[in-house]
């Protein structure tokens, strides 16, 4: 099975011949990132890499989209909603809300955490499993809050 980076190289190579511009441009884009932080972190290309370079593209757009919708601008808007919807067919289905707060409660009984300080102890044990590929970190905040408090 092509991993998540072949499948990216494919399917600009696709977009390139179909004359797809914006897709195109969105992967190229991708591409070159996912590059970089290769080279900025001194290591090959692998899954983790690719999806945390996704990840991140993706949120930075989201952000973006707000702030343009706050400054009224539908043309931003509508370009910034396109490159999402390209970009997130690549990233993996997260994990349900139930299997997330299981996980969690796994975690924190496994590292002995009672109290909000432990927060990034819990954090940081998730991020070493392997699941964390599938966890947005931004509701994990939530659910562990929510059980140490």
């Amino acid at each position: 099975m092509p991993s998540t980076y072949e499948n990216l190289r494919a399917d600009i190579i696709t977009a390139m011949k179909a004359r797809d511009t914006a897709t195109a441009t969105a992967l190229r884009t991708m591409d070159a990132a996912i590059q970089r932080a290769a080279m900025d972190a001194s290591k090959p290309i692998d899954e983790a890499l690719v999806l945390a370079t996704f990840r991140k593209a993706v949120k930075n757009l989201t952000d973006a989209k707000a702030e343009f919708e706050k400054g009224g601008r539908a043309d931003l808007v509508a370009a910034n909603t396109a490159e999402i919807a390209i970009l997130a067919k690549y990233l993996p289905a997260g994990l349900g809300a139930a299997k997330l707060e299981a996980l969690v409660t796994e975690v924190i009984a496994a590292t002995g955490a009672t109290t909000k300080k432990d927060m990034g102890k819990v954090i940081g044990a998730l991020k070493q499993r392997p699941e964390a590929g599938l966890i947005d970190f931004g509701a994990v905040s939530k659910v562990v809050q929510s059980k140490l408090a």
